[in-house]
């Protein structure tokens, strides 16, 4: 008698229909995990560049602008903050990137279609003992519009930024 290597036809199939379904319960929650990823990215590197002109602001003795802007060079004047930010030296304290004033950090525009907006803010500017120039929040929206998803940065007057979800966003 000659033993035979291999599977059959019906072990195939059993193995293909297995597979199947694992990928049709795994892939959603695939996509959920990476795009609750990609925002989670996205909000620290925003709360840590806020912290950072505060720390830079206190450390230097003088102003600090964290301002939106869609070059890397200069304030956008807008309260689209998606299209990337920069930090600068504001000695001054006008919110605009003059001669001699050291741009300190540039942030790129968002990788993903997600929004990063505010109501009012267009630029923060921190004092020497590292509070802020007004208060306000930016909020971080996913691509697909989903409500549970949002998130968004509260900033205080003393320089202290809160990242608050879902309805608690003002």
């Amino acid at each position: 008698m000659k033993t035979e290597f291999g599977m059959t036809l019906v072990e195939l199939l059993v193995t293909v229909t297995l597979v199947a379904i694992l990928l049709v319960v795994g892939l959603p929650s695939y996509q959920s995990i990476t795009t609750t990823n990609r925002m989670a990215a996205e909000m620290n590197a925003l709360i840590s560049d806020l912290q950072y002109a505060r720390g830079e602001a206190v450390k230097e003795g003088q102003p600090v602008t964290m301002c939106a802007s869609s070059n890397g060079t200069a304030c956008s004047n807008s309260t689209n903050w998606a299209n990337g930010w920069l930090i600068f030296s504001d000695a001054n304290g006008n919110r605009s990137v003059n001669t001699g004033e050291a741009v300190l950090r540039i942030q790129s525009a968002l990788g993903s279609t997600d929004t990063l907006t505010s109501s009012s803010l267009q630029a923060v500017t921190f004092n020497r003992n590292g509070f802020s120039s007004n208060a306000g929040s930016i909020k971080l929206g996913d691509a697909a519009g989903s409500s549970d998803r949002i998130q968004c940065v509260k900033l205080s007057v003393v320089g202290y930024a809160q990242l608050l979800s879902g309805t608690s966003c003002p």
